[in-house]
Formats: structure tokens, sequence, C-alpha cells
């Protein structure tokens, strides 16, 4: 209600160092070098951090963080961590292209010392946390948190929309906290929206919900241009990258 429980008290700071982590992990990695100048290389990680807070309250470092969470209940922090990228697979290539060992001259210069690379990057998106807006808990505080209801409807086995950007989340899958009849009495409803109560927690968690992942290319083609005359290893070379070569869009978390 925002009642002081005692006035004659200032305001008190608190800050908790207090947290617990864990992180297990699958990483594969190949890398093969093949005739007529071909290597490639393809790393790949599957894994999961879990934490109960990745940031701290003062200097947050991740744009879905909450950092101000319900110090009464640990458990209610624990979540997949902020930072968290369930999949992730790189990977590159350089071909050397071999020249024609006829050629002679301008010909062997024009055609020789050619370089082709690709790098493919695909990783999964970054969790995030659906809230409800305002203050309907009564926190008082600089950052609120107030969980919706999570339903588990038709359609609802996963709550997001892959590569729907304009309507990511699928709101039709949160609810505002219904109270079971047993404390109904006890609930104050948030206004206009009978039935509901405005000071339970609901049952979603933090960062519950996965954002877009992302995919990306890059290709470079290289020219080396070896000039003898100064020494065997003096390079002369012509790049050209391209980055984003499919123009690929990639979403952050909503």
């Amino acid at each position: 209600s925002g009642t002081v429980i005692d006035p004659n008290t200032g305001r008190i700071d608190y800050e908790d160092w207090g947290a617990s982590s864990s992180y297990n992990a699958l990483e594969v990695g190949i890398t093969k070098r093949m005739s007529h100048g071909v290597q490639f290389q393809v790393s790949y990680t599957w894994g999961k951090s879990i934490d109960d807070g990745s940031a701290t309250r003062n200097t947050d470092p991740y744009a879905n963080s909450l950092p101000e969470m319900f110090l009464f209940d640990r458990s209610l922090d624990r979540g997949v961590s902020d930072f968290n990228v369930g999949q992730n697979l790189v990977g590159n290539y350089i071909w050397t292209i071999p020249t024609p060992k006829s050629l002679h001259g301008l010909s062997a210069w024009a055609l020789g010392g050619w370089e082709l690379g690709s790098i493919l990057t695909v990783q999964s998106g970054l969790p995030f946390t659906p809230i409800l807006g305002g203050d309907p808990n009564g926190e008082l505080s600089t950052s609120t948190v107030a969980f919706p209801d999570r339903l588990t409807g038709p359609g609802c086995q996963s709550a997001v929309n892959p590569g729907n950007p304009n309507n990511y989340i699928k709101v039709n899958c949160f609810s505002l906290p219904v109270a079971p009849a047993s404390y109904a009495a006890l609930c104050t409803p948030f206004s206009a929206v009978p039935g509901t109560c405005a000071n339970l927690l609901g049952n979603s968690r933090r960062n519950s919900l996965i954002g877009p992942g992302l995919m990306n290319v890059d290709a470079s083609l290289f020219k080396n241009n070896y000039i003898r005359r100064i020494s065997d290893s003096f390079n002369v070379q012509f790049r050209m990258e391209f980055f984003n070569v499919f123009n690929r869009a990639n979403f952050v978390s909503p």
C-alpha cells in the first residue's frame, strides 16, 4: 500500500553480493587442411549458463537484465543467464586458388595469388523476461518487476513467433495474474479487469523467453602480389571484404 512501517526511519539501502551460477556445455571443433589449397574450420558450442543474477544493481551491462529482483526469495531470480547463447556455430574456409603452372609472365601474375574466404556465424538468441508495466505489486522501487501468468493452451507450447519481428511475443499466451478461489478475496484487481489479482506475482519467470537468433555470412577475396626483388616475403595485398553477404536482418530481443 505504500504505508511507511516506521516513520522515524529514513531510507535504508541493501546490497547483496551473493549469487550462484553454473555452466555446462558440449564444445566441438574441427579443423581440416585439404589438397589444392583448401582449409576449413568449424566450431560448435551447445551449452547453458544458469544463475540468479548476471549483473549488479548499480552497473547493469546487459540490456535484458532485471537489476532489482526479489531478495526475500532468491529462487524467483534463478534462470538462464542474461548472456546465455544456447547454441553457437562458427565456420570458416580459405581457398588459395592454384596458379596453372603453364602460365608465365603477366598472365601468371594476373591469375595467380588469389584467395577466397568466408565466415559463417549462426547463434540462438538471448533470453529476456516478459513483465507487467507499472508497479502493480506496490514495490515503490526504481526498477519494479511484476510477472504475468504464462498460459499453456493451444498454440502456446512456445510463446514467441520466430521470424516475426512485429509480433514476436505471443501476447495471447500471457495474462494478468489470477488467484485461485481459496484466496481470491485477498486480491486487489487490476482496474477494469475483474477477477485478476494485481498483488499476486504471476507464474512466469526471469529470462523465460528466448529472443531472435542470428545468422551472418561474411566473404572475402584477396590478391597476393609477392615482390621477390624486395624479399621473398614482401607482399602487396589487394583485399575485398563483404559483410552480411545475404543482407539478412538480425534483430535484438524485444
